[in-house]
């Protein structure tokens, strides 16, 4: 069956892979959705909340499907225990995943009409929209939804625009913030939300998500036990590991960073391999995959007591951090990037 989008685009929207908002599907999450679906039923449902969790495990997913299940079950008092599984040949199902609903608001990085691209930033403009969403009278005396997804990509503005709504809520109304690092929002947001916490994918829910995509997981027991490891119970990490070249990205930067000497020619290769013009997907894998080696060898550090490496490794990783940032609002030299990268891990992991 040929996969038809109609959910909008968005700044890491993945071809032939269905967008948060049109996946009819929750896999994974029991204990959470259970829980979300008791407190609307009890009339406890608290106005916002923050789903946290690595990225690309169903955080947006598990929201939209909570949006679903409060605009199909008005009366909580009448709604079922368990979350409502959405009907993709429904006018509701439809009507989110195009974001045409008028009681569901989807907040995320809007486009840069001047680049053709997408904003590194979720902007304060955006937000600003929540107060016309809140303004407007609900048309069924339903909820209204706003999901800010992910949270992690709004600036101070836009943070301290958020957090004006959050102070003063209208009834019925639900704030849902998609979160990969809690600690990157504001204290005073995380404040006036209730966490809910979202595990990675287990290896057969993980294996379950690709199998609806294509091409479908290896059929060989042990190169899916090798995915799953790899992906982090990530579903999102597994379809780029697979769909896009990243296996073996992240495996040429693995070994490019636990070489006993700097290999030049393979740097070379590495980094031309990631910065072409049609190549972002690929540079995304890179630059993550960078970051991934040295959170792990600060955590690594910091648990056999070198406390000393893991401040290091650490602040590493926070100025490889605002490098990828740079680089991807100033359009800069790609493959230049990559080769820094390099460097700045093997001079990190070596000392």
């Amino acid at each position: 069956m040929i996969f038809e989008r109609i959910a909008p685009e968005q700044h890491d929207t993945l071809d032939g892979v269905p967008e948060p908002a049109e996946t009819p599907r929750l896999i994974g999450h029991a204990t959470a959705a259970g829980m979300l679906a008791g407190a609307y039923r009890a009339g406890k449902l608290p106005h916002a909340l923050i789903f946290a969790g690595p990225h690309g495990i169903g955080k947006a997913t598990l929201a939209f499907h909570l949006a679903q299940h409060l605009l199909k079950h008005p009366d909580f008092k009448a709604a079922p225990d368990t979350l409502a599984v959405p009907d993709p040949a429904s006018s509701l199902f439809r009507q989110i995943a195009t974001g045409a609903h008028p009681s569901v608001l989807h907040l995320t990085r809007p486009a840069n009409d001047k680049t053709k691209s997408f904003k590194t930033v979720l902007t304060v403009d955006e937000i600003r929209r929540v107060s016309r969403f809140l303004s407007m009278t609900s048309h069924d005396g339903s909820y209204r939804v706003v999901i800010v997804d992910p949270a992690d990509d709004m600036n101070i503005n836009a943070a301290n625009a958020l957090l004006k709504n959050l102070e003063e809520p209208p009834a019925r109304t639900l704030f849902i913030l998609i979160v990969h690092a809690p600690g990157s929002l504001l204290s005073t947001i995380r404040s006036r939300c209730q966490m809910v916490r979202l595990a990675p994918l287990a290896a057969d829910e993980l294996m379950a998500v690709l199998e609806t995509v294509e091409p479908p997981p290896p059929d060989d027991p042990a190169a899916r036990a090798a995915l799953a490891e790899r992906a982090g119970g990530s579903a999102r990490n597994a379809i780029l590991l697979t769909q896009y070249g990243g296996l073996e990205i992240a495996g040429a930067l693995d070994t490019l960073v636990t070489a006993r000497k700097p290999d030049i020619a393979s740097a070379h290769r590495l980094a031309e391999a990631v910065a072409g013009r049609d190549q972002a997907i690929q540079f995304d894998i890179f630059n993550r995959r960078a970051l991934d080696l040295l959170s792990a060898a600060a955590s690594e550090a910091a648990l056999s007591g070198d406390l000393a490496r893991a401040k290091t490794l650490s602040e590493a990783w926070h100025e490889a951090l605002n490098t990828i940032s740079e680089a991807e609002t100033y359009n800069l030299d790609k493959k230049q990037h990559a080769l820094t990268m390099i460097d700045r891990l093997n001079s990190a992991m070596r000392m």
